[in-house]
This record gives C-alpha cells, sequence and structure tokens, in this order.
C-alpha cells in the first residue's frame, strides 16, 4: 500500500509541474505547432472523459450500490458526478477572465505584448493568475491522485491527460506574469510552482480522506472525479482544441484518445 501512494504521489507530481513544459515553450520556441497542440488537447479530452463515463462512474457506482443499494447508491453517485461539475465551474467562475488559465494563449502572444489598458490590470493581477492556476488545479491533484490510489493503470492514463492539459495552462500562466513582472524567469518559475499545488491536492486527498476512505467515501469522491474530468473536457479542452483546428483534427484525436483508453482499459483487465 505505501508503495502504491508513493507511486499515486509520483503521478500527482508529474501531471503537476508539467505547467513548466508549457513556460518553456512560450519562451524558447517561435512559433506554436497549432495542429499538434489540437490533436493533443483532443487526445486528452477523449482519454478524460472516456475513462471518466466508462469506468471511473461504473467503479463509483458499484462501491456506492454495494454499501447502500441499489436506489440510494445510484442516487448518491449521480450527486457525487455533478457535485464534481459543480465544484470545478465554481472555481472557473470566481477567477476573472485576466487571470484565468483556461483562456487560451499560445506562444505568439509572448512577442504581441499588451495594449496599454492591459498592462497595468496584468501588472496588478499577475501574482493572482499564479494563484488562480494554483486554486484551480487542487482538486485536478485530488482527481489524479485518487484514481492512482484505486488502479494504478487507470491512474498513469489519467495523470498522462493531466499532464497535456496542463502544457498549454502553463503557457497561459507565464505570458501574464511575464507581462507583470518583465522578467521570464520569474514567470517560468511561478508558472512552474503553480503545478504543485497539485501534489498538494494530493496531499490533502491523502491526509484528509484516508482516514476515512470507506466504500461510501471512495464512491462519492470517485463520482466527483469523474465529473471534474468532464467538465474540463466540455469547458477547457475541447474548446481549446478547436481554436486551432484544422480539418476536425482535434475530433479525430479525442477519438484516438478514447480508443487508446478503451484498449488500454481491455489489456488491464
Amino acid at each position: 500500500m505505501d508503495e502504491n501512494i508513493l507511486f499515486a504521489f509520483a503521478l500527482t507530481l508529474f501531471a503537476g509541474l508539467s505547467t513548466g513544459i508549457g513556460s518553456l515553450l512560450a519562451f524558447f520556441t517561435k512559433r506554436t505547432n497549432t495542429k499538434f497542440l489540437s490533436i493533443a488537447l483532443g487526445f486528452s479530452a477523449g482519454v478524460m472523459i472516456y475513462v471518466s463515463l466508462v469506468e471511473i462512474f461504473v467503479k463509483a457506482k458499484d462501491a456506492l450500490v454495494s454499501e447502500i443499494g441499489m436506489t440510494n447508491g445510484y442516487w448518491a453517485t449521480i450527486c457525487g458526478f455533478f457535485g464534481g461539475m459543480l465544484l470545478i465551474a465554481l472555481i472557473d467562475h470566481a477567477i476573472p477572465a485576466i487571470g484565468n488559465p483556461h483562456e487560451v494563449k499560445s506562444v505568439e502572444d509572448v512577442d504581441a505584448g499588451p495594449s496599454s489598458e492591459e498592462f497595468q490590470k496584468l501588472r496588478k493581477m499577475g501574482m493572482f493568475t499564479a494563484l488562480a492556476i494554483a486554486i484551480h488545479n487542487f482538486p485536478e491533484g485530488i482527481a489524479t491522485f485518487t484514481s492512482a490510489l484505486q488502479d494504478p493503470a487507470l491512474g498513469v492514463a489519467i495523470a498522462i491527460a493531466v499532464a497535456i492539459h496542463n502544457i498549454p495552462e502553463g503557457i497561459a500562466v507565464a505570458i501574464p506574469i511575464f507581462y507583470a513582472t518583465g522578467n521570464r524567469k520569474q514567470a517560468f518559475k511561478l508558472s512552474f510552482f503553480s503545478g504543485l499545488s497539485e501534489p498538494i491536492g494530493a496531499l490533502a486527498a491523502f491526509l484528509i480522506l484516508m482516514p476515512f476512505l470507506n466504500g461510501i467515501v471512495f464512491g462519492i469522491v470517485f463520482a466527483a472525479v469523474a465529473g471534474i474530468m468532464v467538465f474540463i473536457s466540455l469547458d477547457e479542452l475541447l474548446p481549446a482544441a478547436q481554436k486551432y483546428d484544422e480539418a476536425h483534427l482535434s475530433i479525430y484525436g479525442m477519438m484516438a484518445g478514447m480508443a487508446v483508453m478503451a484498449v488500454s482499459l481491455v489489456l488491464i483487465i
């Protein structure tokens, strides 16, 4: 069990610190590979949607049904699923657009620079942007950790999907901080360390949930994880992928993500 916990923490750390890759892309590449970005984001969405609805939701329902019966278990699963959606929606709503890491940006935006009206706002909110991404990534850390703890192979797939979607978030965080400070190194550091909120979320799950982790708690948390990941996919990943879409590449990427996840689940059984 100790090895599983360490492995789950390692996966969460990997997923969270992928924001640093986005920061590096923002400062050390000349142009965004839009085709690859569209496919990658679509792939990540496909993995998250498929595994949430086919695997995680079902495991949550089975756990709750076995604990509190068919009808109550199904209702608890539904409440947990939409409760997870509501949680991540409220977090998104609380983050102003100017500091919202889901406002898609490309590496070309580093050179474009802000308008004169935007500069003062960005300067005031530079540090807040790092806080915003940290707050948003916290429940993602819980989702990755609990999934990996329950099923390590499933955790790997989720961690990879989260890492892919954290890369453009890293770009989105680094750019306004760079505008606010004029310092590329500081922008990279703040963006990189903002990803630490995911392993912190895992630590919170370990300290708070683990002592009470029975069938009911597990089922509700897992249902909420499914809701969080479906919301992220529909609200963030697919719209971001379609911004750079060419010839339905994002949809093909999503289909590929679903297919890879489906085959992986069959091979795991």
